[in-house]
Order: C-alpha cells, then sequence, then structure tokens
C-alpha cells in the first residue's frame, strides 16, 4: 500500500501547479503606467482588464460602469464594444479607454 502512496502524491502535485501563463501575441501589450488589474475583463486571457483610479484615470471613472482598457491592435474590439454596450472615452499609450455599463 505504501508503495502506492507515494507515486499518488506526486500526481497530485503535479496538478496543483500553476498554469502557465498564456503566451501573449508580441507587440500587442505597450508600456504603460495605466494601473490595469485582474485577469481579463469578460474570461481569464481577455485582452481586454479592468482599470483602477489614478491621476489620469479618475475623470473616467463612474459608479455605474467599469472602466476597461484594451490594447489598438486587440482583434474583435468592436465585437468587445457590441457585447458590452462599451462608449469609448480616451485613448493613451497604444490602448483604447472604454466605460462599459454594469449589467
Amino acid at each position: 500500500m505504501h508503495r502506492l502512496a507515494a507515486p499518488a502524491a506526486l500526481v497530485l502535485l503535479a496538478a496543483c501547479e500553476p498554469m502557465p501563463p498564456t503566451p501573449q501575441p508580441p507587440g500587442l501589450f505597450p508600456p504603460t503606467d495605466l494601473p490595469f488589474f485582474g485577469n481579463g475583463y469578460r474570461i481569464d486571457g481577455d485582452y481586454c482588464r479592468r482599470l483602477g483610479e489614478d491621476a489620469y484615470t479618475n475623470q473616467f471613472l463612474d459608479d455605474a460602469a467599469d472602466l476597461v482598457g484594451c490594447p489598438e491592435g486587440a482583434e474583435n474590439l468592436g465585437v468587445f464594444v457590441l457585447d458590452t454596450g462599451a462608449q469609448e472615452v480616451a485613448r493613451r499609450d497604444g490602448y483604447v479607454l472604454y466605460s462599459v455599463p454594469l449589467r
């Protein structure tokens, strides 16, 4: 019985290792000081992500909407706008900033 315990423990430990990060297309995410947080707006790995508050973004924050930034070169930005009801509020450092109404 003890001979089976060690391999079983290794299998369980291997299952607990974090997934490697999703590779991102080169050049899609330009460097910026925008205060992004989270893994993705709609799902993990989404190119669009929520933005927090700083001296620049505070002018776009609203209690009834999320502030979301997407790389200008991301595919399907039109689909993002249609799916979420987003309205473009600014562009900065290669990112489009959207106000997305809460549902």
